[in-house]
């Protein structure tokens, strides 16, 4: 047992001021620690969200910092129909100085002042594949809630930063007084990201493709109509033949589930979360994932997930998103289109938001 192994050398450098520091390192070499070290999931460097998650202290989990309101998703999800499609949620686990520690070396350690981080522990989605294909698609017609954008409306201000982005993507974006000024407000800003991708036209969009000889791309920013994200599926399963129908047959089963689940039916449901696609030589799945922006509606408010979102009904298109991904996918195999008679997703409206006097005195005078 490594603990045992450890116990001296622990016990020895209790009373050094750089004693955890020397445990950590010396922790950090032993092979129950190196097996998970050795643990890879690229979803995770996907979504650009690596500092959030680490290797779990269980075999076939992995640990992603807490969130409140992820853990409250969570927890209801494990008693809804929806368990089946989104990872198992297994409790606690106490981490800190960015690693997981064992009982036995807090408990000797007790003169120590520890800053624990807590963390979800959750299934590894990976855990059952080899050299796994993995996509990330973000789901809805929209990413952000509707309390973000009315609280990005109180008090407008020009962001530098923000039409810097902007221009990157597309110089001709910004308005010439938006030109003039070198800034937009973080309204304007919020409401155009989604315009520039498939977001606003097709309910979702691929925030980023990782193959199995380790390639990644997360240059899916502009991809926008239906068959430029048709091309970047057709990639994605390339040589996997297996993996289209399975996709497929695992979207329309999500997609039932939702319509009955008593959860999708209470919540604005999961705004930027994602759908997480990964396949093998031998396996293809699908699962839900990322809740960490999903509320509970509002008393009295019912949404279908389906229809045209203004501000202040809630409607998140999720639905949309869904039956898009199973249409596009039956149209690269060339089967019956079972979406033929859905409507497509509702416009966008960009809203500009006119900086005020003071905005454009102070941009003028630096």
């Amino acid at each position: 047992m490594w603990a045992t192994t450890l116990g001296p050398l622990i016990r020895d450098i209790v009373n050094d001021p750089s004693g955890w520091r020397k445990l950590r390192n010396i922790v950090q070499w032993t092979p129950f620690f190196q097996t998970y070290k050795k643990q890879r999931y690229p979803w995770v460097q996907l979504a650009g969200h690596q500092g959030n998650f680490k290797a779990g202290p269980e075999q076939g989990t992995i640990l992603k910092k807490l969130c409140p309101k992820e853990e409250l998703c969570f927890q209801v999800l494990m008693k809804d129909v929806l368990r089946p499609y989104v990872p198992e949620y297994k409790g606690h686990v106490t981490c800190e100085d960015g690693e997981y520690h064992d009982a036995y070396v807090i408990s000797v350690l007790p003169s120590l002042t520890l800053t624990p981080a807590i963390y979800l522990q959750l299934q590894d989605l990976l855990g059952d594949f080899t050299s796994p294909c993995v996509m990330d698609c973000k789901v809805g017609v929209r990413t952000y809630l509707e309390e973000e954008l009315a609280k990005a409306k109180e008090k407008p201000k020009l962001r530098k930063d923000m039409y810097e982005k902007m221009i990157q993507i597309d110089p001709d974006a910004p308005t010439e007084e938006e030109h003039r000024l070198k800034g937009v407000t973080k309204p304007r800003y919020m409401v155009w990201r989604e315009t520039i991708s498939s977001t606003a036209t097709l309910g979702f969009r691929i925030e980023g493709i990782k193959k199995s000889d380790g390639k990644s791309s997360k240059d899916f920013k502009t991809t926008k109509n239906r068959e430029q994200v048709m091309d970047a599926f057709r990639d994605f399963i390339e040589g996997f033949s297996h993996a289209g129908p399975k996709y497929i047959q695992r979207l329309k089963a999500i997609k039932a589930t939702l319509e009955v689940s008593d959860f999708f039916s209470t919540h604005e449901k999961v705004i930027g979360s994602s759908l997480l696609f990964v396949h093998d030589v031998t396996n293809a799945n699908v699962w839900m994932i990322d809740f960490a922006k999903t509320l509970v509606l509002p008393n009295g408010t019912k949404i279908d997930h389906g229809s045209k979102w203004t501000v202040g009904n809630h409607e998140d298109g999720y639905l949309i998103g869904i039956n898009n991904l199973i249409s596009i996918f039956s149209d690269m195999l060339q089967l019956p289109d079972p979406m033929a008679n859905c409507l497509p997703a509702p416009t966008v409206t960009t809203i500009v938001t006119a900086a005020s006097e003071d905005e454009r005195n102070a941009t003028d005078n630096t």
